[in-house]
């Protein structure tokens, strides 16, 4: 068969897609059809920021049934999703509790309980995951302190990709790459960790074995009665996106820019040594084996807020003014806490210039630059301390994902960080997504075959860094390892 036809269901924070690729393997090419695309909004229930999964489960079943009603009927499904959050079911297989958020305020504060009982230098020997206060340690801990009844009625805990694909398929999976983001699978066993569990407050029953991407882990039957095998993927949208990542060898470092922008490397080992302790870089599983060393960075998060309350509704207008103001009149750190879920996101930017001592941004434009030169410096300051771990800089940043359609923000990228950018594919999570369900099937040998594949069906748009502009020389001034406290204090 010298055709096939994937579909690829991924969900991001704020919308998520059904998508069709068609891939000739004599040809060499990969095309993508959206087919369906629907919104992915918090909602409150119960004092609780919770994802609406009953409606996403609706909507990803409209998609997959309109591939077959008008289009193919495809050779296999994937899922791919964000990750830490998870879904509670019972031994029926019904749903248990709230399917909460990581933006919930529910683990304020639970890090640091985590760090004063086992101690910072040991968990991250055992995970290799960086602290963000909303991992899902944190979250079972919340859970299992303040709803302990509820725990009683649980017999699964299963992360967002592999509840959906349960519901599809009626089969429990616990899928590697989504699982590491937990911070609960040990870095030496690739299985969960007993003793992270246990202060957890978690029964070690809740969780299978992982399992690496890319084996049918069940089947989806359609209206018609067609049974399509269903891909456990590299379901985490990251390592998806990763994958698609056209890097051409070892210095190649990716920007997966979306709702968040993750910056890493590919490595063969992970890194768990004082120096990525104290930088707080994580080591996330990838697919065949690989790492993916980045750093979280809170990313176009900001900006979706921003237009939100804002009410904007032309971004290329935003962006062209956003053009005209000079560089680095406001300037935050985008990591700090207090971005992470705010009441008011316009508010509490102005809130954080104030108290640094900066001019407040008056406007929606001044607000999009605050974010744009604070994304752009923060990059910089990440890839020199992914550079520094290594002990050897890299030659390129390869940027994928929605937020590489941003093309000032890949220009500031380039001018921040001083290596040549490369912006594209758009659709990387997608593309990793069917990567991984293409291997499955033996139509394509490997990651690196497959972006080779990706590369040739695609434009990447090149963005060469240009030393004399305002935010290089902002960069120069102050030195990529001071941004920290000269910047993003």
């Amino acid at each position: 068969m010298s055709v096939r036809h994937c579909v690829a269901v991924d969900l991001g924070a704020s919308s998520g897609r059904v998508m069709l690729a068609t891939y000739n393997r004599e040809k060499r090419s990969l095309a993508l059809k959206e087919i369906h695309r629907f919104a992915n909004c918090l909602r409150q229930v119960d004092g609780s920021d919770c994802w609406d999964v009953d409606a996403l489960e609706s909507e990803i079943r409209h998609g997959l049934q309109k591939v077959c009603d008008e289009h193919v009927r495809p050779d296999s499904i994937g899922i791919d999703t964000w990750g830490v959050d998870f879904v509670l079911i019972d031994e029926n297989g019904e749903r248990v509790g709230l399917p909460v958020s990581y933006r919930d305020a529910r683990t304020e504060g639970v890090m640091s309980q985590a760090i004063a009982s086992l101690g910072r230098e040991n968990i991250y020997r055992r995970s290799g995951i960086q602290f963000l206060p909303f991992n899902t340690l944190y979250q079972l801990r919340a859970l299992s302190q303040q709803q302990p009844a509820l725990i009683k009625r649980v017999a699964h805990a299963l992360l967002i990709p592999d509840y959906f694909c349960f519901r599809l398929t009626g089969a429990l999976n616990w899928e590697y790459t989504n699982a590491t983001t937990t911070q609960l699978v040990n870095i030496n066993t690739d299985n969960w960790d007993d003793t992270l569990l246990n202060w957890a407050g978690i029964p070690p029953g809740w969780f299978g074995a992982p399992t690496h991407p890319g084996n049918v882990i069940g089947q989806w039957i359609c209206r018609e009665g067609h049974r399509i095998p269903v891909v456990s993927v590299a379901t985490h949208d990251t390592a998806s996106a990763v994958i698609a990542a056209p890097l051409a060898d070892a210095d190649a470092a990716y920007l997966s820019s979306g709702t968040w922008s993750l910056m890493g490397f590919e490595s063969k080992t992970p890194y768990i040594d004082d120096n990525a302790l104290a930088a707080n870089i994580t080591n996330e599983g990838g697919a065949e084996g690989r790492y993916r060393v980045l750093k979280n960075i809170m990313g176009l998060w900001l900006l979706q807020r921003i237009v939100r309350e804002q009410a904007i509704t032309d971004l290329p207008d935003l962006i062209a003014r956003t053009r005209q103001i000079p560089a680095c009149r406001f300037v935050i750190n985008p990591n700090d806490d207090r971005f992470i879920n705010p009441d008011d996101m316009s508010l509490e930017i102005r809130r954080a210039c104030r108290e640094s001592g900066q001019p407040e941004p008056q406007n929606d434009a001044e607000l999009a630059r605050c974010i744009f030169d604070s994304l752009a410096l923060l990059y910089a300051k990440v890839l020199d301390e992914l550079s520094a771990l290594r002990a050897r800089p890299f030659n390129r940043l390869h940027i994928v994902g929605g937020g590489c359609q941003n093309q000032l923000l890949n220009q500031l990228c380039a001018d921040a960080c001083g290596i040549p950018v490369l912006a594209g594919p758009v659709e990387a999570s997608t593309l990793g997504n069917i990567g991984c369900q293409l291997m499955a099937l033996d139509e394509i040998p490997d990651v690196d075959a497959f972006r080779r594949v990706v590369e040739e069906s695609h434009i990447l748009t090149p963005f060469t860094p240009q030393p004399e502009s305002d935010i290089a020389r902002y960069v120069a001034q102050y030195q990529p390892q001071r941004l920290t406290r000269e910047i993003c204090a």
